[in-house]
C-alpha cells in the first residue's frame, strides 16, 4: 500500500499491511460491570454510556467465550472474505475482574485458531500491575491491543461527563503498556457538551504526543436511557450537524501523526436507541459525504500534528 495516496491512515490499511487481508473484528462479552456502576466509583456510569455499557453489538454472555465466537462468525459469514478474527471485548470494563477469570477468557479467546489479536476495551484505572502481568503474558502468545476510554483531556468535560480519572492515570497506563509491546488504542468522543473545535483539537495534539497506536474518533450520541438523554431532552446541549461534524473530524485527521491507525471515523449507535442526531444512523451517506470532502479538502494526516 502507498501510504502517500491515502487521505488517513485506516485500519483496514494496517491489517491489510501486516496480515494481506481484511481481518474481522468479533465483539465479545466478558460478563463484567465497571467501578463506575457498582459503587467503587459511582454508580451511574459515564453519563453517555448506555445499559449494555457501550457494548450492544456484542454477543450474549449466557455463551462461553468459544461459544460467542462462533455465533459472531455466523453473523457475518455473508460479507467476510478472509478466515480470521479480532476477538474484542467489548462492553463495560474488560479487565474489572480477579486476574484467574481474566486470564480463563483471554486463554480461551487467543487459543481459538481463527483468532489473530485480542483487543480489550478498559479503563485506565483497571489496569493494576498483577492485570498488567497477565497482560503481557498474553501478548506474547498472540497480540494484544487495549483500548483506553479517554474521550477528552479537560478536567471539566471529564467532571461532566462523570469519567471518574484524572489525566495522569491515562498517561500512566499507555507508559506500561508500550513498555509491555501492547498497543494502545484510545477513544476520543468528538462534540461533547461545552467543547469547541480548539477544545477538541487539544485532545488530538494530547493523544499524538502520547505515542499511541490507534485512535477511534467517535461522534457523540446521545442514547435513550442515558442521564445524556435527559439533559439533551432539557435542551441543556445541542449535537453536531452533519457538516460541523464533518468539519472537526477532518480537522482532527491533519493533527494525528502519520503513523497513528485510525479505528473509526464516526461510530455506530444502535438504531432503536439513538436519541440523536438522527443524521448518524444514514451511515452510507455520512461516510460518503466525510470520504468526498477528504479528497475535495485533500486532506492529509499528520500534515498538522505537533511534535513532542
Amino acid at each position: 500500500m502507498n501510504r502517500i495516496q491515502k487521505h488517513y491512515y485506516s485500519l483496514n490499511d494496517y491489517l491489510q499491511e501486516e496480515y494481506g487481508e481484511k481481518i474481522y473484528k468479533l465483539a465479545l462479552s466478558g460478563s463484567m460491570t465497571c467501578p463506575n456502576r457498582d459503587g467503587t466509583i459511582g454508580t451511574g456510569g459515564c453519563i453517555f454510556c448506555s445499559q449494555g455499557g457501550s457494548g450492544e453489538f456484542a454477543e450474549s454472555p449466557d455463551l462461553s467465550i468459544t461459544g460467542q465466537i462462533e455465533a459472531a462468525k455466523k453473523k457475518i459469514r455473508n460479507k467476510m472474505t478472509g478466515s480470521r478474527y479480532i476477538a474484542y471485548f467489548q462492553n463495560f470494563t474488560n479487565t474489572y475482574a480477579p486476574v484467574p477469570y481474566l486470564e480463563k477468557i483471554y486463554r480461551e479467546a487467543v487459543e481459538h485458531e481463527d483468532i489473530v489479536i485480542l483487543s480489550i476495551s478498559t479503563r485506565p484505572d483497571c489496569l493494576g500491575e498483577e492485570v498488567m502481568e497477565l497482560l503481557g503474558k498474553i501478548n506474547q502468545i498472540k497480540p494484544v491491543w487495549v483500548e483506553l476510554g479517554l474521550q477528552s483531556i479537560h478536567a471539566k468535560t471529564s467532571q461532566y461527563i462523570r469519567r471518574g480519572y484524572e489525566l495522569p492515570c491515562f498517561d500512566e497506563a499507555v507508559r506500561k503498556l508500550k513498555g509491555l509491546g501492547i498497543k494502545v488504542i484510545v477513544h476520543v468522543i468528538l462534540g461533547l457538551p461545552g467543547e469547541d473545535s480548539q477544545d477538541m483539537l487539544e485532545t488530538i495534539d494530547y493523544v499524538g504526543r502520547a505515542g499511541v497506536d490507534g485512535i477511534k474518533l467517535q461522534l457523540l450520541h446521545v442514547i435513550r436511557d442515558t442521564d445524556l438523554a435527559g439533559e439533551y431532552k432539557l435542551g441543556k446541549f445541542e449535537v453536531l450537524k452533519l457538516e460541523e461534524y464533518m468539519d472537526i473530524l477532518l480537522q482532527c485527521i491533519e493533527h494525528l501523526p502519520a503513523g497513528v491507525v485510525v479505528h473509526r471515523i464516526t461510530g455506530d449507535g444502535p438504531r432503536n436507541l439513538v436519541v440523536a442526531p438522527m443524521w448518524s444512523l444514514d451511515k452510507k451517506k455520512v461516510l460518503n459525504s466525510i470520504n468526498k470532502q477528504l479528497r475535495e479538502k485533500d486532506v492529509r494526516q499528520g500534515i498538522q500534528s505537533i511534535s513532542c
